[in-house]
């Protein structure tokens, strides 16, 4: 079979109505596919790397929970996260953990980028207590060699004594998942804007009117989720992959249910970096697929994508619009970590209308991978 045909067919699978069964793997990309889906690799044999990353989702949790969704259940179905769970679409744009020309922190996975690479990222859930909980890396191999075609596949690729030594075949096992999540399905490039950019749709007034705002000096957009702001370059992940303090509040609701007291220091917390003046900086997420992946910021206090635009504005100027939080109808409540906030960048750009805001959601759900435009009926 060749790649392209795999691709095509995998694609198939997984936006077709009904799941049909996992054929048996036979090559690395279909191993990793299984894998993802093999909710046997998590302690009770209840959570899959699909359970928080769900296809039909765009691959971010779909799950009910008692916190609307805004972080993850783990695998004893009680445990919760403290952050809220990213798409994984485009993932695979991400660059590697490390430091640019300027000194400023850039890529790596999770939104503190502790991960520099993806293949860091995939091993974290299989062993984190609050996810897939396995106590060990032999654990996990020990899971995926009950599966007899399994073994076959990684025998086949990595050789016949993998699954002897527990720290090479768990190496198999993650680099597996990746070589999955590196296939072309997960960066598409096919929205309307994508199609836009290449004569093939038109966009709406409303649309067009986000778009303008969005790449204009009018608002702070530009600032952080753009790599380039020539639009003909094609591809843009509408991130540049750098940490900022927005500002946040705490969320709540979330840490009532999950008891967690400790300050989220975000990338002041991630091993590789040791200056504290990065306490309260996260990784600024692409905006592909934003109109369906809500809730919205590192720990899921927003519901709603017009709630997230209007947060920004509220550091602009004084303005009516943007003073309460309107999921709330109360203040928008102080920032966990105040010191690093980047006002530089937040004060950029003039105050915003109401008119603004349904444009530039306009735009922004023009991000949407085609596959999944079905979803925004429901936004």
């Amino acid at each position: 079979m060749t790649s392209r045909y795999l691709l095509v067919s995998l694609c198939s699978l997984y936006f077709a109505v009904g799941w049909p069964a996992l054929a048996e793997p036979t090559d690395l990309v279909s191993l990793g596919r299984a894998l993802f889906f093999d909710t046997n690799l998590s302690l009770t044999r209840n959570q899959a790397c699909s359970s928080c990353h769900e296809p039909a989702r765009a691959f971010t949790d779909g799950r009910a929970s008692s916190v609307g969704g805004a972080v993850s259940l783990g695998d004893d179905g009680i445990s919760l996260g403290d952050r809220n769970t990213p798409s994984i679409v485009y993932a695979n744009q991400v660059p590697i953990f490390h430091k640019n020309d300027n000194d400023e922190y850039i890529g790596g996975l999770f939104l503190d980028g502790r991960s520099a690479t993806l293949e860091e990222q995939a091993r974290e859930p299989f062993l984190n207590p609050v996810e897939m909980a396995m106590p060990d890396q032999k654990s996990v191999v020990d899971r995926v060699s009950e599966n007899a075609a399994y073994v076959q596949t990684l025998q086949a690729i990595f050789g016949p004594d993998v699954l002897l030594d527990e720290g090479k075949a768990f190496a198999a096992i993650v680099d597996s998942i990746v070589t999955f999540e590196r296939a072309g399905m997960f960066s598409p490039f096919d929205s309307k804007y994508d199609r836009y950019l290449r004569g093939e749709y038109e966009m709406t007034r409303e649309e067009e009117i986000g778009r303008v705002l969005f790449f204009s000096q009018l608002i702070s957009c530009h600032g952080c989720h753009l790599l380039d702001s020539r639009e003909s370059v094609g591809n843009e992940l509408f991130t540049n992959h750098k940490y900022h303090n927005i500002g946040l509040p705490v969320n709540g609701t979330v840490r009532e249910r999950n008891g967690v007291t400790e300050i989220d220091a975000g990338l002041a917390a991630n091993p590789r970096v040791d200056d504290p003046a990065m306490a309260g900086k996260f990784r600024v997420p692409s905006l592909r697929n934003v109109a369906v992946t809500g809730p919205y910021m590192h720990n899921g206090i927003f519901s709603d994508l017009e709630t997230a635009i209007l947060f920004y504005d509220k550091y602009v100027v004084s303005n009516e619009i943007t003073s309460i939080n309107p999921e709330t109808g109360s203040e928008w409540g102080s920032a966990e970590i105040s010191e690093s906030i980047d006002l530089e960048l937040l004060q950029q750009g003039q105050p915003i209308t109401e008119e603004r805001v349904k444009a530039l959601v306009a735009f922004l759900r023009t991000l949407t991978d085609q596959r999944y435009e079905t979803l925004l009926d429901n936004q």
